[in-house]
This record gives C-alpha cells, sequence and structure tokens, in this order.
C-alpha cells in the first residue's frame, strides 16, 4: 500500500481518526482538546498506513500554565488547601501532558495494527477524563488549571522519542508514566491525611486505569521487541541510555506494576538499578 501524505485537516483528514487526532493534539485551549477527543469516533475512518504533516506547532498549550524547570515547582503544604491545590494542579498537568501523548502517538506512527491505535484512543479519552475530574476538583476549591507553574518533563520525552516509537513506548508509557503508578499510593496518603476524602477518591480512579495504560504500553514495547528480536531487558537499559531517561528510584509500587505486566525478571532489574543508585558505606561494601 502507497504510504499518503495528507494534512490534519479538511479533505480526508478530516475524517480520519488518526488525523483527528492530530487536530486535537493541535488545539490549544483545553476545552478545545478535550471536545476534539470527544470527536473522536469509533466509526472513524482508520488508515493505519497513512503519514501525516502537521501544520500547527505540536502540541497546541493554552498560554497557562507557565512552564518552569521542576526545580521551580515547589512543593506546598498538605496543611492548607492552597497547597493541595498546588498537588492537583500538578497532576491536573501531568493528565494533560497525558492526553496529548495518547494524542500523539496515535498519528505520527504509521504502519501499526489496527489494535494499536484502538488502544491509544482509549488511552487518549480516559486521560481526559481524568484531566477533567481534576480540573472541577481544583475549581470547587476555588482555582484553576493553569493557576500554578508546572514542568514539562513528559513531553520533553516525546519530543526525544518522535523518531522511534520503540523508544516511545519503552520511556513513555513504561518508564515517565509507570511512575505514577509508584507515586499514587503516596499522593493519596497525603489527600486523605489532610481530609480531602473527594481529590483521594479521584486519585483511586486515576490509578485503577492508569494500570491499563501502562499495560497497554509495555504489550506493545513487548511485542516490537519480539519482532525485532531484541531482549526486552536490554534493549530497554540501551534506550534509556541513550534517550537520557531518569534512573528511578524506589519504593515501587510492584503490586501495580506487576497488573500492569511488568514481568519479575523486569521488577528484579528495575530494584537492581534501584540499589546501585544507593551510596555505599564500610557496612554495605
Amino acid at each position: 500500500m502507497d504510504i499518503k501524505t495528507v494534512p490534519p485537516l479538511g479533505g480526508e483528514g478530516q475524517d480520519c481518526l488518526r488525523g483527528l487526532a492530530l487536530a486535537a493534539l493541535a488545539a490549544t485551549a483545553w476545552q478545545d482538546k478535550l471536545a476534539g477527543v470527544q470527536a473522536i469516533s469509533d466509526a472513524a475512518v482508520l488508515d493505519c498506513g497513512k503519514t501525516f504533516a502537521p501544520s500547527a506547532v505540536l502540541p497546541g498549550r493554552p498560554p497557562l500554565p507557565e512552564l518552569v524547570a521542576p526545580s521551580q515547582v515547589r512543593q506546598r503544604s498538605m496543611a492548607t488547601q492552597e497547597g493541595r491545590a498546588a498537588l492537583l494542579h500538578a497532576l491536573a498537568h501531568i493528565e494533560f501532558n497525558a492526553v496529548n501523548l495518547a494524542l500523539d502517538i496515535l498519528w505520527r506512527f504509521a504502519g501499526m495494527p489496527e489494535a494499536f491505535y484502538r488502544d491509544w484512543l482509549r488511552v487518549a479519552r480516559e486521560e481526559a477524563h481524568h484531566f477533567d475530574l481534576l480540573r472541577r476538583r481544583l475549581e470547587a476549591l476555588g482555582y484553576a488549571y493553569g493557576g500554578f507553574p508546572a514542568h514539562n518533563g513528559l513531553w520533553e520525552m516525546a519530543q526525544r522519542t518522535q523518531d522511534d516509537l520503540l523508544a516511545r513506548l519503552a520511556l513513555v508509557p513504561r518508564t515517565l508514566e509507570a511512575r505514577g503508578l509508584d507515586a499514587s499510593p503516596q499522593i493519596r496518603s497525603k489527600l486523605a491525611g489532610a481530609g480531602d476524602a473527594e481529590s483521594a477518591a479521584i486519585v483511586d480512579i486515576i490509578l485503577a486505569d492508569e494500570i491499563g495504560h501502562v499495560a497497554i504500553g509495555i504489550f506493545w514495547y513487548k511485542r516490537l521487541c519480539r519482532l525485532a528480536g531484541k531482549d526486552p531487558i536490554a534493549c530497554y537499559a540501551e534506550l534509556a541510555e541513550r534517550h537520557g531517561a531518569p534512573r528511578l528510584r524506589g519504593p515501587f509500587n510492584l503490586q501495580a506494576r506487576r497488573a500492569a505486566g511488568f514481568d519479575e525478571a523486569e521488577l528484579a532489574a528495575l530494584q537492581a538499578g534501584d540499589a546501585a543508585l544507593l551510596p555505599h558505606t564500610e557496612s554495605q561494601a
């Protein structure tokens, strides 16, 4: 089949599932982005081999929040409503980026089976739901998305892996998004301990869905490794080094990671890498 290049908007791209994903990715207002995700119908034409030429800077994002270095996103006390709102805002920004990441993998990487694109459409819809839950909770507390600074780490890794689907799967869902599985119990505990049961319940919803999202990333990562004759653990180490992935530190949510499809060899490698980062003392030598 010939690979065809079409615009993201207009013509046949307007009715194509992957073209609609690109259009939603390019939307700048969060309202338009959520509407764009909602507008992608299961009945939309899906051409797995089609390639697209973006006509806008990606991803589309609103002028706020201000994007700063991670070190400039300061922690606030959970004892205050502002502190809890800042934490919820950080989570909302992660989910906003996760919407963009799911949309990006939908349009960018041609030639995968139809099930691949159906999987990531499901992820985009659920990430949009997570963002909206957090946004509404922020509003209930008297704040709005964009009201606190945020960092851009998730999308920066997407940029580094934009030409390599195997690297994208290894280093975004399997690495950065899997960190959300590890962080969720502590975040939930902080919110519940501060008496914010409503926000803690949202974290529960997100964790349950994110296990499925990480599972999708792991499934397709391992499938591509098999097709390429690569060992998933050795391949991961090479990709992490090549693209500057962060070294992962515990504690790890092993129960959630197992539910998402990490096998025991992968978890052992993860924990061994964590141990290698610990400072050595005479008693450890």
